[in-house]
């Protein structure tokens, strides 16, 4: 069920933190570890994996709790359990975050990680390629984007993680949700698509005009382009991350456009659409860490731009794992 060169990892992980025993539910690192659930659970089972013997699953927190050894003082428990599951653990122990144990596991992908990951980067960039053919003049964004969802599921994707379609003055909305807004000749179209593959993410987010884009859009469009292409070839291994939020940054400034530059320039990304490693002072890449770099403008009430790929940190230097076009496509109607 979980692999033994993995599991020593956990392990001593572990031993570091001085954690008896790990308490998962079903969440990322319940699958970062491989836990099949228990035949008939419904999908709602644990694992309990302690410093010896093999790890167990368990149908229900109270299965669990069992399993859990009666002289462990500190278990670490997943970070998405609830409230009703850490009461009903019912544990005389200290309570701590798994994650401190496997989130610096998780920082670096395993090649089949990567592969998982390059399959959904592959499968988005399909959906944004065929998207260029769609009708979109008269459709809404919430019909669109319902499009989107089925022709990614329709590549072999097991569920999208997210789909954005914002069109005009939404494209400068970085929280924006599709709605019933018409798409109109003239509108600015940003598009993000972001699938799962055995689990691992990955977001490709592209921009459309529809008939002709909007006065000054070209302009600030390749500024954005400027900005990620800069941030990409800084991730190589032992570059502070928050060197690559910062050249981006550097870049958009350097323009004018520093005023309406997004907050974030990217995240790490893998099981879970946001996850380390963040691009903040103090951590340093690592071959095999990932990160969805999105540098994005936003001019409000008007409209924005946002390109979005994933990137490896490979041993020489950054690895895309999406490669459709990012130049600007403008829509026919």
């Amino acid at each position: 069920m979980i692999d033994p060169l993995m599991l020593e990892d956990v392990r001593a992980g572990m031993a570091g933190a001085g954690i008896d025993a790990l308490v998962l539910r079903p969440s990322p690192d319940f699958r970062y570890l491989r836990a099949a659930p228990l035949p008939g659970a419904d999908g709602e089972s644990y694992l309990v994996v302690a410093l010896d013997g093999p790890p167990t699953p368990a149908g229900d927190p109270a299965q669990a709790a069992a399993l859990v050894p009666p002289t462990a003082r500190r278990v670490a428990v997943d970070p998405q359990m609830h409230a009703a599951e850490l009461f009903a653990l019912r544990l005389d122990a200290e309570l701590v975050l798994a994650s401190a144990v496997l989130a610096p596991l998780r920082l670096r992908k395993r090649s089949d990680e990567v592969a998982a990951m390059r399959h959904a980067a592959e499968a988005a960039d399909a959906v944004l390629l065929a998207a260029r053919e769609l009708a979109w003049f008269g459709a809404t964004e919430l019909a669109m984007a319902r499009r989107l969802r089925a022709m990614l599921a329709e590549t072999g994707c097991e569920g999208a993680a997210f789909v954005l379609v914002a069109a005009g003055e939404h494209s400068a909305d970085a929280r924006h949700r599709p709605c019933e807004r018409v798409i109109n000749p003239g509108d600015a179209l940003l598009v993000s698509v972001a699938g799962r593959w055995n689990g691992y993410c990955a977001e490709v987010a592209r921009v459309f005009a529809v008939a002709e884009p909007p006065e000054d859009f070209d302009a600030m469009y390749s500024v954005v382009l400027a900005a990620q292409r800069a941030a990409v070839d800084r991730v190589r291994p032992g570059v502070d991350c928050a060197e690559v939020a910062t050249i981006a940054r550097e870049v958009i400034d350097g323009s004018g456009y520093g005023d309406y530059a997004a907050a974030r320039t990217g995240r790490g990304i893998g099981l879970s659409p946001v996850e380390g490693p963040w691009l903040a002072a103090g951590e340093r890449f690592e071959a095999g860490m990932t990160v969805c770099l999105e540098p994005a403008i936003y001019l409000p009430d008007l409209f924005g731009a946002r390109v979005a790929d994933v990137v490896v940190c490979g041993e020489e230097g950054p690895e895309l794992l999406s490669t459709g076009s990012r130049a600007l496509h403008v829509l026919e109607c």
